[in-house]
């Protein structure tokens, strides 16, 4: 059996053990507190501008571009669907048509939504695969980038031109582009995942690896340099 079978096989089990929101129900009831800057918008938005990326499960991609110099608070939340305020088991039952999402608040002096989309595209996810990321499928975990501005919906559809012209992914982004309407932050106990529970199976054997590989291609771009 080659490495390639026993990976997948590896990611089949673990998706049905482990997928992204599952949590033991030691973790599910824990008490312990998000992060400080998890969760919730922050108080002060002078100055700051807003980019809003679905990614899969958005565990490792809150704690991908929370990591980025210039990022100032990252919420994970539920963006590109009908219902009002779904909750997580809404969503995973593929009713409201919302897909896990990261809303970023960044200060455009620091990092530019350029780079914020570079690191989308080329290293926080695989933009190729549709309706799903890794072990994780469904539409809930589709690839989507909501715009705000004329501005914005360029930046993205150049960078999806560039990418595939690199040949950097054997396939074609199927990363959807639309307008940004609504987003609705998730449950608390969603927020700062990736920090306060590192010893999660889907933390360790899943999320870790996306978020090294924001760490490795964009080394010098975070807050703390390797």
């Amino acid at each position: 059996m080659n490495n390639r079978v026993k990976s997948l096989i590896s990611l089949s089990l673990l998706s049905f053990l482990f997928a992204c929101g599952s949590q033991p129900a030691a973790e599910a009831q824990s008490q312990r507190p998000p992060r400080s800057t998890a969760g919730f918008a922050p108080a002060n938005l002078t100055g700051l501008a807003v980019a809003t990326f679905a990614g899969g499960c958005f565990w490792a991609q809150e704690e991908a571009f929370e990591e980025i110099k210039g990022v100032k608070q990252v919420v994970s939340g539920y963006a590109g669907g009908t219902k009002a305020n779904p909750t997580y088991e809404q969503v995973a039952d593929k009713t409201t048509g919302h897909t896990e999402t990261v809303q970023i608040y960044y200060d455009p002096k620091v990092v530019t939504y350029q780079k914020l989309a570079d690191i989308f595209f080329t290293a926080s996810h695989d933009p190729t695969q549709l309706n799903r990321q890794g072990p994780d499928a469904g539409p809930e975990y589709r690839s989507a980038a909501f715009y705000r501005t004329p501005e914005e919906k360029k930046i993205l559809e150049a960078t999806i031109a560039r990418v595939n012209a690199s040949k950097q992914y054997d396939g074609k982004i199927v990363t959807e582009v639309v307008p940004f309407q609504k987003f609705w932050p998730a449950e608390v106990e969603h927020q700062g995942y990736y920090r306060l529970h590192p010893e999660n199976p889907y933390i360790e054997h899943v999320s870790a690896a996306k978020v090294e590989h924001v760490r490795k291609a964009f080394s010098k771009d975070l807050k703390n340099p390797l």
